[in-house]
């Protein structure tokens, strides 16, 4: 590295550096960069508990604090406050508006939080190119308006880089909406980008090098490195699959400790020159970073807790939003306050002595008196503030000790605890009801799903777990509220519509439960289940012709996707839908829909419903006079029937064989050996309600034998085998022994 006096040396007689080589270069300019990425990206999963204590820990002493920051710079200075008064007034009016509503429609946070985390890299990039600007100047660089648009634009493209990664395809994260990109377009646009951030970065920093050389520029060469590392390089390996990086990585971690350190880094540096040019005393370092980190918590830790205890919404939710808008806040004031243009700011900044003093004149307003008081050496003020930061410093113990507790999702005992501090927290309610279940505590787990639904009613992993407990416990009326009042959150939600129909029927609601399953397929037509339940709810009301329809777009998206039913479900629904097309008189279809059942059961093994099948299909056949196809199909349910052990099915099916044979003006005796085979195994049955209807049948049959019917009576298998091979040219024609 060059010798810190070489460099000082350079830029025209400005000191280079803000506090010192070593701080600016891996603090400021982001020099450990690399190694807390390499080090983060191999440990985070060696520890997943640590590191997010660690981190939430960092939070409280960078992240919160660096908010702190802008408000500080923003909000203490009487003249600051009026001159950026659309900021500090009327856009924290709007974020705070938006704060309360989004807590009242968490169908918004996704839509924050997008904004939030695709704004958060734009940021980093803006705090960037200032900062190395800044070093480019104090360098003693005068960077003309086509080098800076160069410059710019090349910190630009990097971000646009990390746009494109960030929205391309789909998105993994339910908080965060994706464009979608396609992947084709998104590369090619991609490699664009990079070559136009390599010309003008090599315009730009050539240029600035010709004026002041490359050793003076390496705290400003340190920082383009840096930007390089948090946005193309992650960009660069994803594309080549390497390496996955959420978006969420990107607002949160490592990145965004970086980020906050910097922050602190520059405008500690920014409020201690503003002290000594205003001349209020000797700067305190150890004051102002006391007020950042109170500040810091109170902007993120009081909010979420007041939400969830007093108006019971859900904390980690809660969380989210305040997380989202405060940072959303705090990119519009920060890029509205921190320009080197201004000649304050230049003038502190760049360490020149010209206009600071005018700079800094004083009003008179009640905001600056307020504040002066609030840091006055005043008795009532010293206490204000003391017991202030107690408060908060404490409150944010309790905070981290919450977390701590909640993450031990391995311990009942310690979810207990974090649930003894905040039960209003939909995420911890559901690891303990899950700790609950495999407790085998049924009821206490239910209880928790219970407060995870009041917490978050939008939220559909509780409820589900929560349904099926009541479902399981027969409970169908609880159930059935449940999915009642959870429409009201969520009316769009095409499951929770299904389920509901569901347990609509089972309770009698049959004509709202309609309702629900056609809502839910005009929300998503591909619910299968959808279109199976409503098509029986419409079969079973007689509206034949209108279920078809619902059980054809069931059996259709189940062929695509044969592993989402057994075959024997599926043969089932062709059978429901070939006697839907029988009633609405589609029996060409219907013949079709017969044969692909008996395909599909001889396939798969499934004698049971082939037989079945072949009945039917007999007797839509039967009525159509169609008796050689009527005959095979008889025949064909009755082989299979030989061959399995259910004697009541195989009587069923030879009584309904006898009854053709004898409609259908087939040999009487064929008819009456059939009808007494049914008999027989309707006899041996414990209960055989129909053998009384058999029974009158087969003695009426044997009215017209008159004495040929005991010799059949005697010895009916010959004549059983001989129905069996009846072919419609062996048949006599008439209805005669």
């Amino acid at each position: 590295m060059a010798k810190a006096k070489d460099i000082q040396a350079a830029g025209a007689g400005n000191p280079l550096w803000i506090y010192n080589p070593w701080l600016d270069l891996v603090v400021g300019c982001g020099a450990w960069s690399a190694p807390l990425l390499l080090i983060t990206y191999f440990a985070r999963n060696s520890s997943t508990l640590a590191w997010s204590v660690a981190f939430y820990g960092l939070a409280l002493f960078f992240n919160y604090p660096h908010y702190m920051a802008t408000l500080y710079r923003a909000y203490h200075r009487a003249e600051d406050f009026e001159r950026y008064r659309i900021f500090t007034v009327h856009i924290t009016a709007l974020v705070a508006l938006t704060l309360v509503l989004s807590h009242f429609w968490f169908a918004i946070l996704p839509w924050i939080f997008t904004l939030y985390l695709t704004l958060s890299p734009w940021h980093y990039s803006g705090q960037n190119y200032g900062l190395f600007m800044m070093f480019a100047r104090r360098a003693g660089a005068k960077p003309s308006n086509a080098e800076r648009q160069a410059l710019y634009l090349a910190f630009l493209l990097s971000y646009g880089v990390l746009f494109l990664s960030f929205h391309t395809g789909p998105s993994s994260d339910l908080l965060f909406i994706s464009i979608g990109l396609p992947g084709r377009v998104s590369t090619l646009v991609v490699m664009v980008l990079a070559v136009a951030f390599v010309a003008t970065s090599a315009f730009g920093l050539s240029r600035l090098a010709g004026q002041v050389g490359w050793r003076p520029l390496l705290p400003a060469l340190t920082l383009f490195s840096t930007q390089f590392l948090w946005f193309l390089l992650p960009t660069a390996l994803s594309l080549g699959e390497r390496l996955q990086i959420p978006q969420s990585r990107y607002s949160s971690g490592v990145l965004a400790v970086m980020h906050a350190a910097q922050y602190l880094w520059i405008t500690s540096y920014y409020a201690r020159r503003e002290a000594s040019a205003e001349n209020t005393g000797r700067w305190r370092p150890w004051a102002y970073f006391g007020v950042l980190i109170a500040g810091g918590i109170a902007l993120f830790v009081p909010g979420p807790w007041l939400a969830s205890r007093l108006f019971h919404r859900d904390f980690g939710a809660s969380f989210l939003i305040f997380t989202a808008l405060v940072n959303i806040h705090h990119f519009i004031l920060d890029g509205a306050i921190w320009k080197l243009r201004e000649g304050r700011i230049a003038a502190l900044l760049l360490d020149t002595r010209e206009r600071v003093s005018a700079a800094t004149a004083a009003t008179g307003s009640r905001v600056a008196a307020s504040f002066r008081w609030l840091v006055g050496s005043s008795p009532s003020a010293r206490m204000l503030r003391i017991g202030t930061a107690v408060v908060l410093v404490a409150w944010g113990t309790v905070d981290q000790v919450r977390y701590y507790l909640a993450l031990h999702d391995e311990s009942l005992t310690y979810l207990q605890r974090a649930a003894a501090l905040n039960a209003y927290d939909s995420s911890l309610q559901m690891h303990l009801g899950q700790k609950e279940v495999e407790a085998g505590q049924m009821e206490q787990a239910a209880a928790a799903w219970q407060q995870a639904v009041r917490t978050n009613p939008s939220d559909p992993a509780p409820r589900n777990q929560l349904l099926k407990y009541l479902t399981g416990k027969k409970r169908f009326q609880e159930a059935y509220e449940l999915t009642h009042q959870s429409l009201q959150y969520t009316p769009k939600d095409a499951d929770l519509l299904v389920n509901h129909g569901i347990l609509a029927s089972q309770l009698g609601h049959n004509q709202e439960a309609a309702e629900s399953w056609k809502k839910a397929i005009v929300l998503d037509p591909s619910q299968l289940y959808a279109h199976l339940y409503l098509a029986g709810e419409l079969d079973r009301e007689g509206k034949a012709e209108a279920a078809i329809p619902h059980y054809m777009t069931y059996l259709d998206q189940i062929t695509r996707h044969p592993d989402q039913a057994r075959p024997e479900e599926v043969i089932a629904i062709v059978l429901r839908l070939a006697q839907c097309q029988v009633q609405a008189k589609r029996t060409q279809d219907a013949e079709q829909a017969y044969a692909l059942a008996m395909r599909i059961a001889s396939q798969t093994g499934e004698r049971r419903l082939e037989s079945f099948a072949a009945i039917g299909g007999a007797q839509l056949e039967a009525t159509l006079d169609k008796k050689a196809e009527a005959l095979r199909l008889y025949q064909r349910a009755l082989k299979l029937d030989g061959t399995m052990n259910d004697p009541r099915s195989e009587a069923t099916d030879w009584y309904g064989y006898g009854l053709y044979l004898r409609d259908a003006d087939f040999p009487a005796r064929l008819a009456y050996a059939c009808l007494l085979k049914s008999e027989l195994l309707m006899k041996s049955l414990k209960d055989a309600p129909d053998i009384k209807a058999v029974t009158a049948a087969r003695e009426d049959v044997g009215k017209r034998l008159a004495g040929k019917a005991d010799a059949v009576r005697r010895n009916p298998q010959p004549v059983i085998e001989e129905a069996l091979a009846l072919t419609l040219d062996q048949a006599t024609g008439t209805n005669h022994p």
